[in-house]
């Protein structure tokens, strides 16, 4: 029962967030979602409905990478990945959407992780 209530909790502040934040072509949104082992980020193009560039703890060159020391050292490896990938494809701001959940811990960490690989937001 409790978790079901966290979760509707947090759709409803997602919604509200969702109300004010939308990303556009030249500004896209920088989604995160976080579950309990992995984070995942996608930059995308709300006008279009595409997303223009992802990463997660699912892929390959997360898994080729040695293990890391906490879920926040690998949620801020995914922020420098989608950082990077981003600006290779010419995305240079973007818009941060934490998805409801708490700017803290691993969100931070994701947000602080594309900072350093340049993104502006």
């Amino acid at each position: 029962m409790r978790l079901h209530q966290r979760k509707q909790s947090r759709l409803k502040r997602k919604l509200r967030i969702r109300k004010k934040i939308s990303g556009t072509k030249q500004h896209p949104r920088l989604s995160v979602f976080r579950s309990a082992k992995h984070i995942f980020a996608q930059i995308i193009d709300d006008d279009s409905g595409k997303t223009l560039v992802a990463a997660s703890t699912h892929e390959k060159e997360f898994k080729s990478q040695d293990k890391f020391e906490s879920k926040i050292a690998a949620a801020n490896f995914i922020g420098k990945l989608i950082g990077k990938r981003s600006i290779d494809k010419g995305i240079n701001s973007v818009v941060f959407d934490r998805n409801g959940f708490i700017y803290h811990g691993r969100v931070k960490a994701v947000s602080e992780g594309a900072r350093e690989a340049g993104l502006k937001f």
